[in-house]
């Protein structure tokens, strides 16, 4: 059976044949109610305390989870991030490889171009080389005197 300080402050004895000392018997109950009281209290306190705390833990444990997946959120972007930036620097790096190729096979082509032109050209001044000392040589001479106002200025 519980007893509340309440009942405990107006519970009242009867007496028997040769009874009891009533003043001492009233004081250890009011000091045992007094301290009953106390004890309710801080019961009280106490149980409101705990209730407190478990509200308290259940938010946390809210939050916890709450925190737990915006991590596991944050580490699944990141690592898509960096997968994405390593796909694109990947990329980047393809289709610069495949323009120095391309510059490349320009550049020896236009290489073999003027290689090309030049001993075309070698062989034309070859030939105009080899005309004229064909031409000056002997009786030719004298076809290729300059005319008579030309001499006479000189």
């Amino acid at each position: 059976m519980t007893l509340t300080p309440v009942e405990l402050h107006h519970a009242s004895f009867g007496r028997g044949l040769f009874g009891y000392r009533r003043g001492a018997v009233d004081r250890l109950l009011e000091e045992a109610t007094e301290s009953y009281e106390s004890v309710w209290r801080d019961r009280g306190d106490l149980a409101d305390r705990v209730e407190q705390l478990e509200t308290d833990l259940s938010r946390y444990r809210e939050l916890e989870v709450l925190l737990r997946t915006t991590l596991i959120s944050a580490e699944r972007t990141a690592h898509e991030l960096k997968t994405a930036a390593q796909r694109e620097a990947e990329q980047i790096v393809s289709e610069a490889h495949a323009e120095a190729r391309a510059v490349t096979r320009r550049a020896a082509a236009q290489n073999e171009q003027l290689v090309a032109e030049c001993r075309r050209l070698r062989s034309l001044m070859r030939s105009a080389l080899a005309t004229l000392d064909e031409g000056v040589g002997g009786e030719d001479e004298a076809r290729f005197e300059p005319p008579q106002a030309v001499r006479l200025q000189a």
